[in-house]
């Protein structure tokens, strides 16, 4: 298969999900998403975990990130505005969205390679 088909079928994919997408920004193989439990101040894994995508929209807001669950139906669809905060804690990219959750998103390192989001 080739880049461009691959691309074409991620696109079309995530038109399922999200069918303002425009363009895949940035992908990453395998990530898993946590979540932080303020009551008991720790980190705990949720049910997704899959292919991320970083993509542009044709309606706001103008960047989501898409997590395509391999484990089930439920993905994580967050879109890029201007309450999201991110900080990079290596190999986790955490973030608190603007309803206040905080989340955690774990990225497959292979040979020391870190995947950085930046939107």
């Amino acid at each position: 298969m080739t880049d461009l088909t691959g691309l074409r079928m991620n696109v079309a994919a995530l038109k399922r999900v999200d069918p303002y997408v425009k363009d895949i920004l940035e992908t990453a193989t395998h990530v898993a998403l946590y979540t932080f439990n303020a009551i008991n101040n720790e980190w705990e894994k949720t049910n997704i975990e899959g292919a991320l995508f970083v993509y542009s929209r044709n309606g706001e807001p103008y960047n989501s990130v898409l997590i395509m669950n391999r484990l089930n139906t439920n993905n994580l669809v967050e879109p890029v505005t201007q309450g999201l905060d991110l900080q990079l804690q290596e190999p986790f990219l955490l973030y608190r969205n603007s309803r206040c959750n905080i989340y955690g998103i774990w990225f497959m390192i292979k040979r020391n390679v870190y995947v950085l989001v930046q939107c």
